[in-house]
């Protein structure tokens, strides 16, 4: 009992470290944001990866990864809903001067002018497009991941075709392999000259999450304070988070079980399309009945009625 006591009190000083490190902001919109603070379930959170520099600025700063993840009542599995980058959508006018139009969904970070204005007006652009509200939102920088991965001790990606990097030299041939955070996160970005283009990479980044966490729970970081407190350290400068009202704290433990073989994969119904010369991903009738599925908290029907847009990661 006294050694359960001490190992409590170390996770929960760590919470509070991690609670002062990470920077809050209210990334959500409000017409985005769910008005209830409970982790009851079904819960919806935003998930936005940005490859932004050291004081960048408007254009400077994208927006690679959109992912919303849908949690079921009861916490014991999750839902990773891969937004496309290059999906057309109709954004809504920005606090910083941005008149609203139709464009590409990834630049509605760009002009909102990034950081928090560029979450809000990607909350708010979902919003209007799924009609799903959210429960919390999170901003990470990609430097910060690779950090955390190395952290880790590196990844175990499967690798299904060969795929060659645009940004290195590096060529990722098939089979399972261990990969580090630069690795990782230069595979999961490239698109080109893949079977599936953009559909690949997202799957990719899906897995690179499971992956994540199936790697934390070998390393069993939920109960190594030094390495957690490593991991915290990492994630701190690279994390911007918005918990809705709810106490990181409990947020964590609520999640704190989530096992990384209950991820599922999903892929927003779409197909591309070239318009005017620029290509832009289009949605397949509406969605496909997959937003008013996460909306009614109907994720699990969808997957089993849809099984071609939904991977076991």
């Amino acid at each position: 009992m006294v050694l359960a006591g001490v190992a409590v009190f170390g996770v929960r000083a760590l919470t509070d470290r991690y609670d002062r490190t990470v920077l809050r902001e209210q990334l959500l919109d409000p017409s985005a944001r769910r008005d209830r603070t409970d982790l009851d379930g079904p819960l919806n959170y935003l998930l936005i990866g940005s490859d932004a520099r050291p004081g960048a600025t408007g254009p400077d700063q994208r927006t690679d990864t959109i992912l919303i993840v849908h949690v079921p009542a009861g916490l014991r599995e999750a839902y990773l809903v891969s937004v496309p980058r290059d999906l057309l959508v109709a954004i809504p006018a920005g606090a910083n001067g941005f008149g609203g139009g139709p464009d590409k969904i990834n630049a509605a970070y760009e002009h909102g002018g990034g950081g928090e204005g560029g979450a809000r007006l990607l909350s708010a652009t979902l919003a209007r497009l799924t009609g799903i509200r959210f429960d919390g939102a999170a901003l990470i920088d990609f430097s910060g991941l690779r950090k955390v991965i190395d952290l880790l001790g590196g990844v175990r990606m499967c690798v299904q075709t060969e795929v060659r990097s645009i940004h290195t030299d590096r060529v990722y041939h098939p089979g399972c392999q261990q990969m580090d955070g630069a690795q990782a996160l230069d595979y999961v970005r490239q698109r080109y000259d893949l079977p599936g283009g953009d559909y690949d990479r997202q799957t990719h980044q899906q897995q690179l999450l499971r992956a994540m966490l199936e790697r934390a729970s070998e390393n069993r970081l939920r109960t190594n304070p030094v390495k957690l407190d490593q991991v915290i350290r990492a994630v701190g400068g690279s994390l911007t988070v918005d918990t809705n009202g709810v106490p990181l704290e409990d947020l964590l433990l609520a999640l704190r079980d989530l096992p990384s073989d209950a991820l599922r994969g999903v892929q927003v119904p779409s197909y591309p399309q070239t318009i005017d010369q620029v290509s832009y991903v289009l949605l397949d009738n509406g969605g496909n009945g997959l937003f008013e599925a996460v909306r009614g908290a109907g994720v699990a029907d969808w997957a089993r009625a849809n099984p071609r847009w939904v991977t076991r990661l």
